[in-house]
């Protein structure tokens, strides 16, 4: 009796002592290595709802005999680059060694995955698991609870899952981002907790500032005098008026679109908030200041003409044929793209990011919505089909677990990578993979390059910078930008979405048509105040209390 009140107090122990080394660093960082209680019958007191002592098994393997769960997940562009199923990563192979546990991973088809999810929702034959943005789901994850779909976590969570339970902990932020207005959990969230890992924003071609004398420009009036200049002294050198200043993609609201210039105005392209009130961009005065500036940069040549058609293939071209002088993009799958993709064809060709310009608004804003996003929607849900509950419950808490996020970060220790001293450095097979980029090569062992139900690792996406270029923009766009205006991921309840998807349907159109007339001149800025009453004859003030009344719940939440 004694032995055993002694093994289980050593354990016990030993387990404290790991937790505290894993979740005391900052940035939530875990040790290498491979798991450490797969031998061993390690229990973990844990607290239920009411407030009962329990005690939880977290020893692998979970099961005794081997169990199979169906998962639901997109494939990714990554991952479809090297492999048809996510079964053929080494993490999840890898998982199922560990646990027990087999996992057959159902993808919807490439480009069709909206269509593929409604029809499985409404045929209702739901997989165990499903992975999805819930913040997408008609009348969000409440609904989708209330639908039958995903079961409510709570109960399982406070007795089964122990390591997201530290994450929340640790992070109050990302608990608050991970739930509902009334406290219910439905998902085992996709964590972003590290800002590093959110870099994105203005960038220019450093040799063509170079090249005409000019410096980094920070305010608006600079980015002017700059894209002027790109248009008129042939910074590519080919003798010709062939300069595209600045490039967007067609896609408005993304990064890559125009949108982001809504920034030195002091609105954003969408809802937003003003010192607690919530405002909708599109119809404040400051975007009005946004349509006229872009509209005489149209004019003046500035501005791609074709900025309402350009997809994914031609912006690369216009970046890669020497043509394109700045644009809004990502610090890894743009700005180091580019730079891979021009080394060889053109040793000068370099790129520097630049701060967010004040304009205006008198401040550095930043619009980006992710920058104050730790949880995107996106987690995995167990469906109310699921029989194994427990099961999966545990399985998805080992993705949190010190050894879980090595795992799923990093891949296989001692293939994928190695340690050096606490810091996990990618092999030879990752960063000087001879037939794969980086992030490529690292889809074959790891999700951490694209998403999952993890706390992605910030010394991930170090490594993944291989420029030192890049590395220096993380701190230029995010220390000294204002991220006021952002909303945190809000939703309307069950009976305001209706009404709210409703009334924003017709008003999303009206105002993506004008963005494009405006700034081209189909339509004449004088026409901004005629377009403003349009959309609030559409509804907008009601929706702009739905949006306030889900901002003031967020911000009650507990």
């Amino acid at each position: 009796m004694k032995k055993s009140i002694v093994k289980f107090i050593s354990l016990t122990v030993a387990l404290l002592l790991m937790t505290s080394i894993f979740f005391g660093c900052s940035g939530y960082k875990a040790k290498g290595g491979q798991p450490s209680n797969e031998n061993a019958d390690i229990e973990k007191e844990a607290n239920s709802s009411d407030g009962t002592s329990k005690t939880e098994l977290t020893a692998l393997p979970i099961v005794k005999e081997p169990i199979t769960l169906t998962y639901y997940t997109e494939l990714g562009s990554k991952a479809a680059h090297t492999m048809k199923s996510h079964a053929e990563m080494a993490c999840y192979k890898e998982l199922e060694k560990r646990t027990g546990i087999k996992i057959e991973f159902i993808h919807p088809p490439m480009g069709q995955e909206s269509e593929h999810f409604n029809l499985m929702i409404a045929s209702r034959d739901l997989p165990d698991i499903i992975y999805w943005n819930w913040l997408d789901y008609p009348g969000g994850p409440e609904k989708a609870i209330s639908d039958g779909i995903i079961i409510k976590l709570n109960e399982y969570m406070d007795k089964y899952s122990p390591n997201l339970k530290q994450v929340f902990s640790d992070s109050p932020d990302a608990r608050k981002q991970s739930m509902l207005d009334d406290g219910s959990y439905y998902m085992f969230p996709f964590l972003k907790i590290d800002p590093s890992l959110k870099a994105g924003g203005p960038v220019i071609r450093k040799d063509w500032l170079d090249k005409l004398s000019l410096s980094i420009p920070k305010t608006l009036d600079d980015w002017y005098n700059m894209l002027k200049i790109f248009k008129e002294k042939d910074p590519n050198g080919n003798g010709k008026t062939d300069e595209i200043p600045l490039i967007a993609r067609k896609e408005i609201g993304r990064l890559e679109g125009l949108t982001s210039f809504t920034a030195p105005f002091g609105v954003v392209f969408g809802f937003y908030q003003d010192d607690g009130k919530i405002k909708y961009g599109p119809i404040e005065e400051g975007y009005k200041q946004f349509i006229i500036t872009m509209n005489k940069w149209y004019k003046e040549g500035l501005l791609d003409r074709e900025f309402a058609a350009t997809d994914e293939k031609s912006f690369d071209a216009k970046l890669t044929s020497e043509r394109a002088g700045a644009y809004i993009g990502r610090i890894a799958n743009t700005f180091g793209r580019y730079l891979t993709l021009m080394k060889d064809k053109n040793s000068s060709f370099n790129l520097t990011g630049a701060p967010w310009p004040i304009g205006p608004a008198g401040k550095p804003y930043n619009v980006r919505t992710d920058m104050v996003l730790i949880c995107y929607g996106q987690g995995a849900a167990i469906s109310t089909k699921n029989e194994h509950i427990i099961e999966s419950v545990r399985w998805l808490d080992y993705h949190y677990s010190p050894d879980g996020h090595m795992l799923m970060n990093f891949g296989i220790l001692g293939e994928s990578y190695i340690m050096e001293g606490d810091y996990p450095k990618y092999t030879d097979i990752i960063v000087n993979n001879p037939e794969l980029g980086a992030t490529d090569a690292l889809a074959k062992y790891a999700v951490s390059q694209s998403s999952g139900p993890i706390v992605q690792d910030k010394r991930y996406f170090e490594q993944i910078l291989v420029f030192p270029q890049q590395k220096e923009c993380i701190e230029l766009w995010n220390s000294g930008s204002d991220t006021s205006l952002l909303l945190p991921p809000i939703a309307p309840s069950i009976d305001e979405s209706s009404k709210f998807a409703s009334i924003m349907s017709d008003i999303d159109t009206l105002v993506s048509e004008m963005f494009t007339k405006f700034i081209m001149g189909v339509e004449p800025i004088d026409k901004f105040e005629e377009y403003v009453q349009q959309i609030k004859k559409m509804g907008i003030d009601e929706a702009i209390k739905i949006q306030q009344a889900a901002y003031d719940r967020y911000n009650n939440r507990k």
